[in-house]
């Protein structure tokens, strides 16, 4: 049992996920208040953590249009580290995203 009921938030179409695939993003403080807030895009490690950090910490789905994008998250999705209960919503809404994740596994 979860011990605060924060809502997950998945989107509706993937094709809505246009966020920026290039520069340095800067998350608003409802989604990063780590202090490091700028995502440097072309640096791997920092775009993996800004997926990351954006799945778990969105409260709507406009957070996921702006700043995640549909290839990237595909790409991504095999190597994130997510809650179960949050991958399950996100597989379950988009199979690809399972199917991607099965494929990376067995290569």
């Amino acid at each position: 049992m979860r011990r605060y009921a924060k809502p997950i938030v998945v989107t509706d179409d993937l094709a809505l996920l246009r966020g920026r695939i290039t520069g340095v993003v800067t998350l608003p403080s409802h989604l990063d208040w780590s202090g490091s807030a700028d995502y440097k895009l072309e640096a791997p490690d920092r775009t993996v953590d800004l997926y990351r950090t954006v799945l778990i910490e969105a409260t709507k789905p406009d957070d996921l249009h702006a700043f995640l994008d549909r290839a990237t998250l595909t790409r991504l999705w095999p190597t994130l580290w997510l809650p179960a209960d949050l991958r399950r919503a996100w597989e379950e809404r988009f199979p690809q995203l399972k199917d991607t994740a099965s494929r990376a596994a067995a290569a």
